[in-house]
């Protein structure tokens, strides 16, 4: 799996595939939070955050607080650059192998339950027919790594906070949100090739229409009254998720209907958790 490792530049949508006989690749771009998983990738590590003595107890009520905010309502400009201040002051001094370890120790109990089953399958879907899948989340990409590779993704891009002698200073390099997100696309595409007229992108938040208007195919998903409106007049495509899945579950014997169905998504879950590990461990994707 790659990373996005330098402050991409603004450029324009490149004709990829078509142009100098190059093969037409393919990429799909998901967000992660309230997409992918339904809840914020950040506020779910809060507990173990607290646990391994990086935050407080009000922090924790603060975190809540934002988080249900963000879940009611979603976050306008204003709220999003709010936390965004308050995060980088938060993280200030943090070590960074604590972090990673904490994540890494605590992302089946906290992640694990709430990944959109639907998503799941979007992934899956776009491997089997060769397409690359990115995650494109604003979390710190501490967070969103490993939860990159559980999923099989091909790429991720995220925000990076600067690290001096392996702890957080509060600055941010590279901020992965709002028009941020369209750019670090471009620049994958002239990397890696892909079409961006064939190429698909999901997400739940307005603040991600930079992102859905970058490919040929956005979608909307669960989209507020803004977002609807704005994916009918831009020609995108909506979605509605509703099956947050336990990926480790084990099926209790209900009427048989029920757990035909649980199994078919089971199934696809372990299938992709299995695709995942076989990519990291021989080839296909490159850290």
């Amino acid at each position: 799996m790659t990373h996005l490792q330098d402050s991409p530049q603004p450029g324009h949508r490149p004709a990829t595939g078509a142009r100098e006989g190059r093969p037409r690749k393919v990429a799909a771009f998901f967000d992660l939070d309230k997409t992918i998983i339904a809840t914020s990738s950040t506020a779910a590590f809060s507990k173990p955050f607290y646990a391994g003595g990086l935050i407080s107890r009000g922090d924790v009520l603060r975190s809540a607080y934002a988080h249900f905010l963000y879940m009611v309502g979603g976050a306008d400009a204003d709220q999003t650059e709010r936390m965004r201040s308050h995060l980088s002051a938060l993280v200030t001094g943090w070590d960074v192998r604590t972090v990673s370890q904490i994540v890494e120790e605590t992302l089946h109990e906290y992640i694990d339950p709430v990944v959109y089953a639907e998503a799941v399958e979007l992934i899956v879907s776009h491997h089997d027919r060769g397409h690359d899948v990115v995650i494109v989340s604003a979390s710190g990409s501490e967070v969103v790594e490993p939860i990159a590779a559980v999923l099989g993704a091909d790429h991720y891009v995220a925000t990076r906070m600067e690290i001096v002698e392996g702890r957080y200073t509060g600055d941010i390099d590279f901020y992965a949100y709002g028009e941020n997100k369209a750019v670090a696309i471009r620049e994958l595409a002239e990397t890696h090739g892909y079409d961006l007229d064939a190429s698909y992108a999901y997400s739940d938040s307005i603040t991600d229409a930079p992102m859905l208007g970058a490919v040929g195919h956005g979608f909307a998903v669960n989209p507020d009254r803004t977002l609807r409106r704005l994916a009918g007049e831009s020609g995108w495509g909506t979605l509605t998720f509703t099956r947050p899945v336990t990926l480790r579950t084990q099926l209790s014997p209900p009427r048989t209907a029920a757990v035909v169905g649980g199994a078919v998504v089971l199934a696809v879950v372990g299938w992709l958790v299995w695709r995942a590990a076989r990519r990291r461990s021989g080839g296909g994707t490159d850290r």
